[in-house]
């Protein structure tokens, strides 16, 4: 029974649409256990100071991962091990053991840091708490907290190793046993233990993260060992090249953290209404653009490599048509349905209908830079595989810079222009709620990601003249297909609410559920009407049953 289990986890995936709908699949998994680690935290608390605190407690130990911790991210180390592997086995064996010992050393001694720093650091990143009863708690959340991003940047040096043997199903797991040790730590942990309860379910995660990878990894006699002394030359040439990559994430992260302290001084419950709606609009991302780009790297890396670059422009053309196939639906879908999404998954217990409305006006203006967000994680995976790893740092922190200041500068005039509130509020239809300032930091978050694909978008279309006249039409096809569903739905969801009772939680999720489908079937003839290349695509993908791929033996070569 655990050897099936085991050879089923080391199934190989080889085509990119497998790969991409594989990874996709496991997504949607994880984020329905995220969703449900939402519910129970959103059922429990209510948008208030206990989930402030909570969602504030994470912003060191975030920092501390995307600055620290992904210097072995996988698109820095996949290339590198690809150019071990191809030399000789022991080579491979040589590098890992090298950067394990070097990011196990160094995650220790920040963590160190870090953790005696807290209290202090806290005090800056969030003066509005400083003086409260509850800060000696938060301390403490954020410090249990620290333990994360060591398991998940061991983890990540261990996914670099399942991806370049293709076994995108290990690494598409591990998201998976994250939210279930998550959830663990709620239901479990958190009545015995309080908020620290929280914390170590966290922790739990991220080491069920790392550990599911492992049984792969020892199979293939490469799980890890401390080596001394370091070798140097490699880490700094990991470090060079990993440093430009690093602060383009730290530049994205440092953003939210201005954000979420931003959001600190407004009214209680402000931070968690921002991070429940950037939870859920972060489920089509993870889906969509994380899967694809994840997908699409390491083919990308091969034949920029290899010196195809015909086949690399063809490989992102693809990858582009098929994320913007997805994620225009999609936006139109969440725009629309964005009340009777966030009541479903949200509305239980102390989340009422306020911090519906809310968290619903938030989600939608998060979500219009669904599509940005996506192809952005393309094209910036796209200029690793070439090795320009700069490029997208600038392109990061003028985009983060710009997130910052758009949505400072769209508070104070939200707050001070009577018109542009009235307007603003109108639109989203929350001008009878309080505290709706809140809303103008996701408004700002998504300004600077547009931004940010249109500079990547010009950057690259310079240098492949090919790619925009490729994507332009799918673009065209989709949009148009997506706004006819989206009126749709919404002409359903005024049908049905005559239907059905929209106060209780299964008529809200009948009203908004057949409302989609029946803008889904609609969206689905147009584009089979317009001849759409990616429906097709998509369909002969599913008929391959990627769930019956070939079972690759734990011990066969590396293709």
């Amino acid at each position: 029974m655990v050897k099936r289990f085991l050879n089923i986890l080391n199934i190989e995936i080889s085509g990119l649409h497998q790969a991409a709908y594989l990874l996709g699949f496991f997504a949607i998994c994880s984020q329905i256990l995220a969703l449900f680690r939402d519910r129970i935290l959103a059922g429990q608390f209510g948008a208030g100071s206990t989930l402030d605190l909570y969602y504030s407690a994470f912003r060191i130990p975030d920092i501390l991962f995307v600055s620290v911790a992904s210097i072995i991210s996988i698109s820095v180390l996949i290339p590198f091990l690809i150019e071990r592997f191809e030399k000789s086995e022991e080579a491979a064996k040589d590098f890992i053991n090298t950067v394990f010992t070097f990011f196990f050393c160094l995650m220790i001694f920040v963590g160190l840091v870090a953790f005696f720093a807290t209290p202090y650091l806290m005090k800056v990143l969030f003066p509005a708490f400083a003086d409260s009863s509850r800060f000696p708690e938060l301390v403490i959340l954020s410090r249990i907290l620290l333990l994360s991003p060591i398991f998940l940047g061991l983890s990540n040096l261990l996914a670099s190793i399942t991806q370049i043997h293709r076994r995108f199903l290990v690494y598409a797991i591990s998201p998976v046993v994250y939210n279930i040790g998550i959830i663990t730590g709620i239901v479990f942990l958190y009545p015995k233990m309080g908020l620290p309860g929280l914390g170590f379910g966290v922790a739990l995660g991220a080491l069920l993260h790392l550990g599911i990878q492992v049984p792969f990894i020892a199979s293939q006699r490469m799980l890890p060992r401390f080596t001394f002394p370091i070798k140097w030359g490699s880490i700094k040439t990991i470090i060079l090249i990993s440093l430009p990559r690093t602060i383009t994430v730290s530049a994205n992260e440092i953003a939210k953290l201005f954000l979420i302290s931003f959001a600190s001084f407004l009214v209680p419950g402000s931070i968690s209404v921002f991070s429940f709606a950037l939870n859920l609009q972060s489920v089509p991302f993870s889906i969509i653009g994380v899967s694809y780009s994840l997908a699409a790297f390491p083919s990308l890396t091969r034949l920029f490599s290899a010196g195809e670059k015909d086949k690399f422009l063809e490989q992102m053309i693809i990858s582009a048509r098929h994320i913007i196939f997805w994620s225009v639906p999609v936006t139109i879908l969440f725009i629309v349905l964005r009340a009777q999404i966030v009541r479903t998954i949200l509305g239980a217990g102390k989340f009422n209908w306020e911090d519906t409305r809310l968290t619903a006006a938030a989600l939608a203006l998060f979500v219009v830079s669904l599509v940005a967000q996506n192809l952005v994680a393309l094209f910036v995976r796209a200029y690793y595989s070439q090795g320009k790893t700069w490029t997208p740092l600038v392109i990061n922190v003028l985009s983060a810079v710009l997130i910052v200041v758009g949505s400072f500068g769209l508070a104070r005039l939200f707050d001070d222009n009577i018109f542009f509130r009235h307007f603003m509020e109108s639109i989203l239809k929350v001008s009878d709620l309080p505290g709706t300032t809140i809303l103008m930091l996701p408004f700002g978050f998504s300004i600077g990601v547009v931004v940010n694909l249109i500079i990547h978008w010009i950057g690259f279309s310079r240098e492949y003249k090919a790619f925009s006249p490729a994507v332009w039409r799918t673009l065209f096809e989709v949009f148009s297909a997506s706004i006819i569903m989206g009126f749709v739905t919404y002409q359903g969801l005024a049908v049905l609410d005559k239907v059905f009772d929209i106060n209780t939680l299964y008529g809200i999720f009948l009203q908004g559920f057949l409302a989609g489908i029946a803008g889904i079937i609609v969206g689905i003839v147009v584009l089979y009407t317009l001849g759409s290349k990616e429906l097709s695509e998509a369909v002969d993908t599913f008929r391959k049953k990627i769930w019956r791929a070939k079972i690759v033996v734990p011990d066969a070569e590396l293709t």
